[in-house]
């Protein structure tokens, strides 16, 4: 291997080193790219209708019902708010609890709430006796820890 010690030498087509940077395809690059996402960020927000309520919050006053709440305890245990049933009883104790509510209908919804150590089964089995006994408007309450 040689090194050059001194001097100007060299040939006369010898350049030299060049260490300056050519943003030209850098910028080519950057062009593309915001040409890119000026066309598909449009296409990305598509609007999906929904018919929403409006959000008027109820007058002063007036009392707000509470939800028919069903609570599933590790083991299998049911109840309906406080009050304590069984799997047989679930249909007649919820559609009672809806009356006495005044929400009974085809818009009752019903919501479930289940201990994390609840079975998979469990769950399911208190699902399908509902949408047996008609309640089809079943929502699930998550928690976060």
């Amino acid at each position: 291997m040689a090194a050059k010690l001194a001097g100007q030498g060299g040939s006369r087509f010898d350049l030299g080193q060049n260490s300056d940077i050519n943003v030209t395809p850098f910028v080519d690059v950057m062009l593309v790219l915001l040409i890119i996402f000026m066309v598909s960020i449009p296409a990305a927000t598509v609007s999906i209708k929904l018919d929403l309520p409006p959000a008027i919050p109820p007058p002063p006053g007036t009392k707000v019902k509470e939800p028919t709440l069903i609570n599933i305890q590790q083991g299998g245990a049911l109840f309906i708010g406080d009050k304590p049933t069984s799997i047989t009883t679930l249909v007649g104790d919820v559609t009672r609890e809806l009356t006495l509510a005044e929400e009974m209908g085809p818009d009752a919804r019903v919501y479930i709430r289940a201990d994390r150590t609840v079975k998979y089964g469990d769950f399911m089995n208190v699902m399908n006796t509902l949408q047996e006994g008609g309640f089809y408007q079943v929502a699930l309450i998550n928690e976060e820890l």
